[in-house]
């Protein structure tokens, strides 16, 4: 037998307010147990793992080993870094290239990294574009 993602946690300083981001980019609310102060706050993202904020006393001091890449599904990439912007990320780097594929990596208000795809017919033309650009 296998084993299966139960939850990704997060670390943070401040789980509630993590979690409220977090839960504007899933698009999904906060667990009604969850208050500010809590040691802990958990997310159920549609189609997804539970997502677990933590609290630890050191902050976040170097590049993530671990982090979620991001695919939109109703909109652009574009779109969707500049809402997730809109709702407190940084840009960190964008790594699009000249046929459209590639990522833009955004941290979260805690600084944790995560990355932003192409949405499927992004990718699916970024790869077709690459296969035409190839030398035979």
């Amino acid at each position: 037998m296998s084993s299966t993602i139960h939850n990704i946690s997060i670390d943070c300083s401040d789980t509630y307010a993590l979690a409220g981001f977090w839960a504007q980019v899933f698009d999904c609310p906060r667990q009604p147990d969850d208050f500010p102060g809590d040691p802990e706050a958990m997310l159920l993202p549609p189609g997804g793992p539970e997502v677990l904020f933590i609290a630890v006393p050191e902050g976040k001091t170097v590049k993530n080993r671990l982090h979620l890449d991001l695919q939109p599904a109703d909109r652009t990439r574009a779109e969707e870094v500049e809402r997730l912007v809109g709702i407190g990320a940084t840009l960190v780097a964008d790594h699009v290239g000249p046929t459209g594929g590639g990522w833009v990596v955004l941290a979260d208000p805690e600084g944790n990294e995560f990355c932003v795809l192409g949405n499927a017919a992004e990718r699916a033309a970024a790869r077709a574009a690459a296969a035409v650009a190839e030398p035979a």
